[in-house]
């Protein structure tokens, strides 16, 4: 059984965008009837595993997905850790929702899957297509009539829009990859040091 959104996210103790817009009532304890008593010693695996679900809940992908992407990132060039970051930024449902076409990343992601998005003009309706430097992103027009997605688009992005993404102005409803995401771009705090150590165990 999936455990409440918020209450996963109090656990973690950092909002994940990604994964919903709602606010977090942050407690100085953990949440659970148990939660306002001792607090137990958290393991350094503890630590590392915690890092790597913020990940896994914000990006909204699989245990498998997350590792195959760890496994790409390994064979990059550069620091492995923030290869990895960047390649889930890269992500096509992760970029409409940081484009602002959609207040979450699962919302992103049944867009993507239902065939209203365009990559460079072409329906892309994988989620985890990897969007490079030039690509052009937009939403169909069946898509553009959606009212979530009007309201979402009126709206703006959620956070900050990144500095490898610029929205058209002359179209609301596309937007434009120009670089490759940054370190800094991704928008949740994260360790990603803890994550290179998991996976190296």
């Amino acid at each position: 059984m999936q455990q409440p959104r918020l209450r996963v996210l109090r656990r973690l103790g950092t909002p994940l965008p990604g994964l919903t817009r709602k606010e977090v009532r942050w407690k100085t304890y953990p949440p659970g009837a148990h939660g306002a008593g001792r607090r137990a010693r958290i393991s350094e695996f503890g630590l590392h595993l915690a890092e790597k679900q913020k990940v896994r809940l914000h990006y909204g992908i699989s245990e498998g997905q997350m590792r195959r992407a760890f496994e790409h990132a390994t064979r990059e060039p550069g620091p492995t850790g923030q290869n990895f970051l960047a390649r889930l930024e890269r992500r096509l449902d992760s970029v409409v929702f940081r484009l602002g076409f959609a207040p979450t990343i699962p919302a992103a992601r049944q867009l993507v899957s239902h065939g209203h998005v365009r990559v460079n003009g072409t329906r892309v309706n994988r989620a985890g297509f990897l969007i490079g430097a030039g690509d052009r992103v937009q939403i169909s027009e069946r898509g553009r009539r959606i009212p979530d997605v009007e309201v979402a688009v009126a709206k703006g992005p959620e956070i900050r829009l990144p500095g490898f993404l610029t929205l058209d102005p002359d179209d609301a409803f596309s937007g434009v990859v120009t670089a490759t995401p940054q370190r800094a771009d991704v928008p949740f705090l994260v360790e990603e040091s803890a994550i290179v150590e998991f996976y190296a165990r």
